[in-house]
């Protein structure tokens, strides 16, 4: 590594991340200036994720070097890469809303001998800290008194008071309303102006140009560039740096669309969704796309009866489902984001999965139907491609792709009229994605309606009939999917453009 110029906080080097089969981060160099903002930025799947574990000790690099503060610096725990000096903010807050503001800010960092604490200076340092990013919040009060906006200040305060001479934000306005966002900015600023640089990770394109000084742009894992957002012309000239290539697109206009409305969503709305209104028509595949904290999964959810909601929604022209159990029985499935902890029970077989979503099939007069159960499993891995040795395989010593093929198997079980698919190939190799997208245009074209909750963009615009773009909430604009869309005008609007507006769905 050639020699730093004394304003560099963190250098990388080469850095490499390789999977089997997949390299997440490609040779990426670029170094960042002390007591900056410096944005990270890029679409889904360009690396930014990977990047952040091998900063914070959670990935070793396959490849490359780091250094902070002109020192070598591999850590191989997040533990060391605090005590190297970078802290990380996650989207999930970790702090105890049953202790007070002063013990979430001493938590773990106490002075102990033989077991017992000792007194040190770290409560002192640790509430001037917190008086000079946020002077508002008392030491004292508990935490559960706080907004959202304020236990992140405590977390930034924590990660300051260590020591932290890099602090890494991901996401960290996903869940604030605008006059938290401006109380963040305003504690950031304080940080930069405290010498303590801020790497800040968002799909909101606007934070990066009023918070930012310089930007990092990943695509395809790979560095792209590192410059001044003052060099940088507008957000089309972001967007067209993160794109970088036309978007693979393999779609075709599909005759299967019937006339009738299946489902019709009016006015969705509860803690994340505002006004959400759609239809699904018969035999179409509709895509619901956007950012993270957009509302994709939410709206999948209120379909399925998970999660409480205002608004109205009517599925074969009757009321829809009130619970997953309700949703269920008037013919929606869910296949959810989360496979392994919520689609599947990893302790049993294939074929005890397959019919738990309709078990009165597989059921006459109180009697288990054992034979139809393996006949219908035996169906499903043939015609969904699940490989296994058996249907008596667990289902946790499948891999991720056949995994998804089972919670499928689940679905049509179930003789659904309506599939939900949240991420339906998230963590699935390209074979297996090609294989779960030709499974769900087949479904399509046997007149089964079809939605698709996506964070990646080749999906939506790979194979679903119509394209809703989602931010911050809202259903912003419908897209019918076809050879002239414009890719930057869509993520322009995902990542809250000013000249997108929400635009009512006429029902």
């Amino acid at each position: 590594m050639t020699a730093e110029p004394a304003n560099t906080v963190l250098s990388v080097d080469g850095l490499t991340k390789d999977y089997p089969g997949v390299r997440a981060v490609d040779n990426v160099t670029f170094s960042i200036n002390t007591s900056s903002v410096h944005c990270l930025v890029g679409e889904n799947g360009a690396g930014k994720s990977t990047l952040v574990k091998m900063l914070t000790g959670a990935l070793e690099p396959t490849n490359g070097k780091m250094s902070v503060n002109g020192q070598a610096y591999a850590p191989s725990s997040p533990q060391e890469a605090r005590d190297g000096g970078i802290a990380t903010l996650f989207q999930e807050l970790h702090v105890v809303d049953e202790l007070t503001v002063l013990e979430n800010l001493t938590l773990g960092m106490e002075k102990t001998r033989f077991g017992f604490f000792v007194k040190s200076d770290l409560e002192d340092r640790v509430i001037q800290t917190l008086a000079t990013i946020e002077p508002s919040i008392d030491p004292r009060a508990r935490v559960s008194t706080l907004s959202v906006a304020q236990k992140q200040i405590i977390e930034i305060a924590r990660a300051a008071s260590s020591g932290a001479s890099i602090i890494i934000m991901d996401e960290p306005t996903a869940a604030l309303s605008e006059r938290e966002v401006e109380r963040l900015f305003t504690v950031i600023r304080r940080l930069r102006e405290n010498n303590v640089t801020v790497i800040y990770i968002s799909h909101k394109l606007d934070e990066i140009f009023e918070l930012g000084d310089t930007v990092t742009v990943l695509r395809d894992g790979k560095h792209i560039t590192t410059c001044p957002l003052s060099d940088v012309d507008g957000r089309g000239a972001l967007i067209e740096m993160m794109i970088g290539r036309t978007v693979f697109q393999t779609y075709s206009p599909r005759g299967a669309i019937g006339d009738k409305v299946v489902l019709k969503a009016e006015n969705l709305t509860n803690t994340l969704l505002k006004n959400v209104s759609f239809d699904i028509k018969e035999g179409e595949i509709v895509g619901f796309y956007g950012l993270v904290g957009a509302g994709k999964t939410e709206v999948a959810r209120a379909l399925f009866g998970a999660d409480p909601f205002d608004g109205r929604v009517t599925f074969h022209d009757k009321s829809g489902g009130k619970s997953p159990k309700e949703a269920i029985a008037k013919g929606i499935a869910l296949v959810p984001e989360e496979r392994r902890t919520q689609g599947l029970f990893t302790s049993l077989t294939i074929r005890e999965n397959v019919p738990v979503m309709n078990l009165p099939r597989v059921t006459s007069k109180g009697v288990f139907k054992a034979a139809d159960v393996r006949d219908a499993s035996h169906g499903y891995v043939r015609q969904l491609g699940i490989a296994t040795s058996s249907i008596e395989k667990h289902t946790e010593k499948l891999s991720g792709g056949n995994q998804q093929k089972v919670v499928l198997a689940k679905c049509l079980f179930s003789q659904a009229d309506l599939l939900l698919l949240d991420e339906p190939t998230r963590g699935v190799d390209v074979g297996a994605k090609t294989e779960i997208y030709d499974i769900i245009k087949d479904l399509a074209d046997e007149g089964n309606a079809v939605a698709v909750f996506s964070s990646e963009l080749e999906e939506v615009l790979g194979i679903c009939d119509r394209i809703f773009l989602m931010f911050d909430g809202h259903l912003q604009e419908e897209i019918l999917n076809g050879p002239d869309v414009d890719i930057a005008h869509i993520l322009n609007v995902v990542t809250g453009g000013q000249d997108s507006q929400h635009q009512e769905i006429a029902l």
